[in-house]
């Protein structure tokens, strides 16, 4: 049966610049940062010879866990990637306060779809990407939805 959901696993270029991305634009901290490579890791990411470095971030209920891989060396995605291509395309965080999560990303260097868009009393909501085009949905719910 599911419990819950752990974490969400993000492939980045740059670990230290993503750190800093998510720490300064979600109020994020390092709950863990090391190495990984070994059998351990070859068998469960199905990749000979992996190796690099991760970090695991946590803010709430919220944990990402960043792997910037040296080995095997990762093709790039385009960081303009449309969402309606095939694949996982967003992961949604909840924030009760989206205009200062919106400007505290602004600051931290995102880019936006949008400004937030508010849908109708349910939810104000915009995606947004990360330095190397990820991309991750921020919303806050209507009060109408949060009294039900």
């Amino acid at each position: 049966m599911i419990k819950s959901t752990d974490h969400i696993g993000i492939s980045v270029v740059d670990l230290a610049r993503s750190i800093e991305f998510y720490c300064r634009g979600l109020g994020m901290t390092i709950v863990e940062q090391e190495g990984f490579a070994g059998e351990q890791y070859e068998k469960m990411l199905a990749l000979k010879g992996t190796h690099g470095k991760l970090a695991l971030l946590r803010a709430g209920n919220l944990q990402l866990e960043l792997f910037q891989f040296t080995s095997p060396v990762p093709k790039r995605n385009d960081p303009n990637r449309p969402v309606a291509d095939h694949g996982i395309t967003h992961f949604c965080i909840e924030v009760s306060d989206i205009q200062a999560v919106y400007a505290q990303l602004e600051a931290a260097g995102a880019s936006f779809h949008s400004p937030p868009i508010e849908f109708e009393g349910f939810a104000t909501a915009t995606y947004v990407r990360d330095p190397d085009g990820n991309v991750f949905e921020i919303m806050e719910r209507g009060k109408q939805v949060e009294s039900e």
